[in-house]
């Protein structure tokens, strides 16, 4: 429900054939929300100085597909809401481990390619540095931090996701069936159209396999 009047008024303006005088008409009437608009008959909206039964007849349309909108908008929130986040089955050595890669990952530096702060176009993304007298690839003193072997994670939390589910990419329903929901969530392919997207995202809540990327759809 729209209460404010500026709002509403910017509102009824987008619909073709009202201005800002017949929006004000419209508002000053009583119609100030788009429940009034949609329960009012024709006959109410031909009395407003400047609306025709044709402009009366576009504004019940426009709102109502508007009201339409909204609907489908908040039931599409609501169904995102009661999907519950899966939780992977963990032993308590992966738990640990988990928690040393978090904790570490707090206290790792920022990687930065050998000589951003110079040239715009290399941009921060790292990069190997190299050169034969580069003093960042011989790693000599207050130099930024090189990318080494001494920042990898916990060997058993390697390559999970945050959550501790090892990710899976899937194209297919079908491919749903080699899927562990216990240990295993997936990632839906970026190639994947809407219509196969929706099939696998249902298949996948009937299965108990959590999604990952569901929020994309």
């Amino acid at each position: 429900m729209i209460v404010d009047k500026e709002e509403f008024i910017r509102f009824l303006m987008s619909i073709p054939g009202i201005g800002r005088a017949k929006a004000e008409a419209i508002y000053e009437s009583g119609f100030d929300t788009k429940e009034k608009l949609i329960n009012a008959d024709i006959e109410d909206l031909v009395r407003i100085k400047g609306i025709s039964e044709n402009l009366a007849k576009r504004i019940k349309e426009g709102v109502g597909k508007e009201a339409e909108k909204e609907e489908e908008k908040e039931e599409k929130e609501e169904e995102k809401r009661a999907v519950p986040r899966i939780k992977p089955k963990l032993d308590e050595k992966l738990k640990e481990a988990l928690e040393k890669r978090r904790e570490k990952k707090d206290r790792e530096p920022e990687f930065l390619r050998q000589e951003w702060f110079r040239y715009k176009r290399l941009g921060e993304c790292w990069r190997r540095p190299k050169g034969l007298h580069s003093k960042m690839r011989k790693g000599l003193k207050y130099r930024p931090p090189r990318v080494k072997i001494g920042y990898r994670g916990p060997r058993l939390a390697r390559g999970l996701h945050p959550s501790g589910f090892e990710e899976v990419m899937v194209y297919r329903v079908e491919d749903l069936d080699r899927i562990n929901p216990e240990r295993q969530a997936i990632r839906i392919g970026g190639t994947v159209g809407v219509r196969k997207r929706i099939d696998i995202v249902k298949k996948a809540d009937e299965m108990g396999i959590r999604v990952l990327n569901r929020g994309e759809l």
